[in-house]
């Protein structure tokens, strides 16, 4: 079936050699999405790498210093998804890791879909919470599901956004037993991967003597990159991938965030050991490539999730303004301000992330207007200590545009978001009052890399900002397939 199609492509194609010239030396897309990788950090750390991983990438690649996500509040799943769809969480639907289920009350996972069951967990999960299409997708769409699709990702969410809807399959680490697993969602779980569980599985090299959070701590360390690498070696062994002219595509996730997601000034040597681990990984997945299909026929893409794990800091020792937030206290406060102003009711129904959730069969069986009252809790607060801005849904929706603004729309998506988003200002802390745990606001942009080593790009260093969301176009550009159908940007070019 697959030799008939590439005899269809040739015959299609004969008059068109000189326009798919680049496209026909490619046989394999190689995503590594690094999450919350930093260029200053890949930068700080050069006198520690060898000569095949970072400095070979730096020297030979296309690579863009400043790359920045067009919305706020993003993550490890909202920026993957902006990076495979080549849009915003406001048409991808992903806002987040996870986000408030406003008919249950109750967090889910954006990945959570009870029908279909885990191979090898007890996590049943999908892509049909991803709302748009991915590159991988595309890909499949314009070689007649031809293209051989895998995802491989320490973390379940970063694998199945990565995969995307069309994907042979997709592999993440299962926390509790250590083992690789998968879902029922993709439908060519190999047999294979029992084997490599068995003789090569990561749990075979955990030594933490806690049996309760081992597999979990091992997620936040640079030893969960070379395991990924491992499996993407047996998957090169095993699979197809790259071996013919029909492109296909892989996305790989490393891991260049802080053990356990501990703040950062209690990791400076760690951060370093890091990146030279995910140095390491990068010159070994090089090599890897090069003896199983040749770096001429392999486009390879280096991008990160674009944040850093908020961090807790004391800044009253610095005189830097600062104070406490509390949502949960905003809510109790706002819904007795609603009750005074529209009679007796339960108007706040839920809240979380900064934002407020309000109970829309009340106002609707009250016969209330849904814009009047997000307009009159919004003024009430904004008067509140450490609040900078509160928007409602029908300002982010329907306000003109400015770009303040249009950021905040940007990860919005209005079946998924609250009725009314809090901004707190910078230096303030964020302070979970049933957990403790405090995060420090800070709107600083962190500077986040994307190199691509194709024949395509001349090596040069950009330095001039680009946007994430022209990562997919830019990639479907290149080996010419349509863009993700969510993305509107034009892709990079020379």
């Amino acid at each position: 079936m697959r030799k008939e199609f590439l005899a269809t492509i040739l015959v299609l194609t004969m008059g068109c050699l000189q326009i798919h010239e680049v496209s026909a030396q490619t046989r394999l897309v190689v995503s590594v999405t690094i999450d919350q990788l930093r260029s200053d950090y890949i930068d700080a750390f050069t006198s520690h790498y060898g000569s095949q991983g970072f400095k070979r990438l730096l020297r030979d690649g296309r690579v863009y210093k400043q790359v920045q996500f067009s919305f706020n509040a993003k993550d490890r799943a909202s920026a993957i998804a902006a990076i495979y769809t080549g849009t915003t969480p406001s048409v991808n639907g992903i806002i987040s890791n996870e986000w408030l289920d406003r008919d249950t009350g109750r967090l889910r996972n954006c990945v959570d879909d009870a029908a279909f069951m885990g191979n090898n967990t007890n996590e049943s999960s999908s892509a049909s919470m991803l709302l748009s299409s991915t590159l991988p997708d595309e890909l499949k769409i314009a070689t007649n599901n031809q293209a051989i699709v895998y995802s491989i990702a320490p973390f379940r969410d970063a694998a199945i956004i990565s995969a995307g809807h069309a994907a042979n399959c997709a592999f993440w680490i299962n926390s509790e037993t250590g083992k690789w697993c998968s879902t029922t969602y993709y439908k060519d779980f190999p047999q294979w991967l029992d084997n490599f569980n068995t003789q090569q599985g990561p749990d075979l090299r955990v030594k933490d003597k806690d049996r309760v959070n081992r597999y979990r701590r091992l997620l936040t360390t640079p030893a969960v990159n070379d395991e990924v690498n491992l499996l993407t070696e047996e998957l090169l062994k095993q699979s197809e991938l790259g071996k013919d002219e029909v492109i296909d595509f892989l996305s790989l996730t490393y891991y260049a965030g802080t053990y356990q997601h501990q703040p950062l000034q209690n990791n400076k040597e760690e951060i370093q050991t890091v990146y030279t681990n995910i140095d390491a990984c990068l010159g070994n997945l090089i090599d890897l490539l090069e003896r199983k299909v040749g770096m001429s026929h392999v486009l390879l893409c280096i991008n990160s999730t674009g944040f850093t794990d908020p961090t807790y800091q004391d800044l009253t020792s610095y005189n830097i303004p600062t104070g406490e937030f509390y949502l949960n206290r905003c809510a109790t406060l706002l819904n007795m301000f609603l009750m005074a102003t529209y009679g007796e009711g339960n108007y706040v129904e839920h809240y979380y992330d900064q934002q407020i959730f309000l109970n829309h069969k009340l106002i609707e069986n009250k016969h209330l207007d849904m814009a009047d009252i997000q307009q009159k809790a919004s003024e009430f607060l904004i008067q509140f200590s450490g609040v900078n801005e509160v928007y409602s849904a029908n300002r982010l929706l329907l306000a003109p545009y400015t770009e303040r603004i249009e950021r905040s729309r940007n990860g919005y998506h209005r079946k998924r978001s609250g009725d009314i988003v809090i901004e707190v200002l910078p230096g303030w802390q964020i302070v979970n009052e049933q957990t403790q745990i405090k995060k420090i606001v800070s709107q600083a942009i962190t500077p986040a890399p994307l190199i691509i080593l194709h024949p395509a790009f001349k090596a040069a260093t950009i330095t001039t900002p680009v946007v994430a969301e022209r990562i997919a176009p830019t990639i479907a550009n290149t080996i010419h397939i349509r863009a993700p159908n969510g993305s509107s940007l034009s892709p990079l070019v020379e």
